[in-house]
């Protein structure tokens, strides 16, 4: 197998989750090319993925989105002559692609009605099974022993420079025990309460030796402002001032990520942080940190009939109330013993 195509899933850390396969194929192919075909959104992380010699962006909603679009992409995707296909993502029309793409092997699950696009078809995992351990099923299945479950991301000396020079201006010295809060999350139910973000700013900030930074995308602005402006005490903010490799260096160089199950939560333990995981309609169990360094996960059963639920209109969010500020407090002085 020379020329390996993976087509991965959509979202930032369902694609760090992965990351282990494209280790574990190079092990197994050592000679080999592997190209990843992912969405825009995704590429950035996959030009940090130990592995990914190569990359086709899929245009889902964009210049991919038509008939005549997703022709072009199966003229290009048949162009480049793969010998083997494993499928991430449960998608019917990418099953479809990659088999009018002519690509002889094709492997992966057979949802969605599209097992007869599929050449090998993959059995599910049975009981409560890791979202990584979901994809890595894929290629061991096809005998691609994965030797290393953990999860990295590499980053470069430049975003560490950045870093450096970004927590200078901001008086951040090395000595400071810097802890980043990432309060956003890719559906409202995730994030802990603005509130408790606030009192935890200032119990905290009471602490030695400690700098606290808030870190998010511009869409995290308006979120991130109430809570600043409800504590009292000093932060850095960052939110919208760097790309996603920047966000890598920043903590790189930090001492520990407090977030929601969240994409920039696996960024944290990928580049090898301390990292505090606040789970709620969530479960630890499915999508928990896997980076070299363990993260630590702070979660209440409630009593909900189901875990995880993805309830996105429940009305009362219990589990993550029931989140207390002196539950993370108690994690942080573990963690800075």
């Amino acid at each position: 197998m020379k020329n390996i195509l993976v087509v991965n899933v959509n979202w930032l850390g369902d694609v760090i989750f992965s990351s282990p396969a494209f280790k574990a194929l190079k092990e197994k192919y050592p000679q080999s090319r592997i190209t990843c075909l992912g969405v825009p959104r995704i590429v950035e992380v996959l030009q940090h993925v130990e592995g990914v010699d190569d990359i086709i962006i899929y245009e889902e909603k964009g210049r991919h989105a038509s008939p005549l679009g997703k022709l072009k992409l199966i003229h290009q995707i048949r162009s480049k002559r793969f010998d083997i296909v494993f499928l991430f993502h449960g998608s019917l029309t990418r099953a479809l692609i990659v088999f009018l793409a002519g690509i002889p092997v094709r492997v992966g699950y057979p949802s969605k009605s599209r097992g007869v696009f599929l050449s090998h078809k993959v059995e599910c995992l049975k009981g409560i099974v890791h979202r990584s351990d979901f994809y890595l099923n894929v290629i061991e299945s096809f005998e691609v022993e994965v030797s290393d479950r953990n999860y990295y991301l590499n980053v470069s000396d430049q975003d560490i420079d950045f870093a450096d020079k970004l927590f200078k201006d901001n008086n951040i010295s090395k000595d400071d025990f810097v802890i980043i809060l990432n309060t956003g999350g890719n559906w409202d139910l995730k994030q802990w309460p603005e509130e408790k973000f606030s009192l935890l700013i200032d119990q905290i900030s009471i602490l030695p030796s400690l700098k606290i930074v808030i870190t998010g995308a511009p869409k995290d602005a308006e979120r991130v402002r109430r809570i600043i402006l409800n504590a009292k005490s000093e932060v850095v903010n960052l939110v919208g001032q760097t790309t996603l490799s920047q966000l890598m260096g920043v903590m790189k160089r930090s001492n520990l990520v407090i977030s929601a199950d969240s994409g920039p939560l696996h960024v944290a333990s990928s580049v090898g942080v301390k990292t505090i995981g606040l789970f709620g309609p969530t479960s630890p169990q499915i999508t928990g940190q896997r980076g070299k360094e363990n993260g630590d996960v702070i979660y209440n059963d409630v009593g909900c009939n189901k875990n995880p639920c993805y309830h996105l209109t429940c009305l009362d969010n219990i589990c993550m109330k029931s989140i207390t500020v002196k539950n993370v407090i108690d994690r942080i002085k573990r963690i800075q013993r």
